[in-house]
């Protein structure tokens, strides 16, 4: 009797599988107030929020509310910024795209007005504000897309901190544990075919290959739905005949 496959229990939602709520700070997302009007504060506090990629910073306003947001790079401690209309181009201010110049660089950008920020927001991305067309902006994604959105939605200015982080290697597998364990997923991840046949259709046999057709139907069981799910085809793509004129 076979056992239950790895999607299987990833599908039933087990403590490995389940986000770490506990050991999260705050949704970083901008403050309702500052839409129509002009608004102070300070960053009281850079935070490492464990699962997130990138600072988190707590805000204190002039009417003593708080908020969490993703800072740009080069923003400290007890600095002060300016939120909404009539803000200064500066770098940790947020403004609507309406006021920002062609060619800026932003982050933690509003798909709707109000939204909170959705787009750029991971370390060391930005978008570019590439035009004005009456009240929509055409910005540049950091995917090299182009996208509309309305003017009013508000954006950081500067580039998201922690880029870089990347870039330095783990060096032993114990780092690369610890870092996994915040992230709602299972690590590390063993092929199939490294399996025995009691736990994943691919495994059995002294060799590394499934030993059988890879693609399944969309309708087979749990336990046997791994592999090239309803493909239409496998392989390498066969090089087309040129064709003369």
């Amino acid at each position: 009797m076979g056992k239950r496959i790895l999607v299987q229990r990833r599908g039933r939602g087990g403590i490995q599988f389940r986000s770490k709520d506990h050991l999260k700070i705050a949704p970083a997302r901008y403050p309702q107030d500052g839409m129509d009007n002009l608004l102070r504060g300070v960053i009281k506090e850079i935070l490492h929020e464990p699962g997130r990629h990138t600072p988190i910073s707590l805000v204190e306003l002039e009417n003593g509310q708080e908020f969490y947001y993703i800072p740009p790079e080069g923003v400290y401690e007890g600095q002060e910024i300016q939120i909404g209309k009539g803000a200064e181009i500066k770098t940790g201010n947020i403004l609507p795209l309406s006021e920002i110049p062609d060619g800026s660089l932003v982050c933690n950008v509003e798909i709707r007005p109000g939204d909170g920020g959705k787009i750029a927001r991971r370390s060391g991305t930005y978008a570019i504000v590439f035009s004005h067309e009456g009240d929509k902006v055409i910005l540049r994604l950091p995917s090299r897309k182009e996208k509309l959105v309305d003017a009013r939605c508000r954006a950081t200015i500067g580039v998201v901190a922690g880029s870089g982080r990347i870039e330095k290697p783990f060096m032993k597998a114990g780092i690369k544990y610890y870092h996994e364990r915040t992230h709602p997923k299972r690590w590390p991840v063993v092929r199939g075919v490294a399996m025995n046949p009691v736990s994943h259709p691919h495994g059995g046999g002294s060799h590394k290959r499934p030993g059988k057709p890879t693609t399944v139907a969309r309708t087979a069981p749990p336990g046997q739905k791994v592999g090239h799910i309803a493909a239409r085809k496998t392989g390498r793509a066969k090089r087309r005949a040129a064709t003369k004129r």
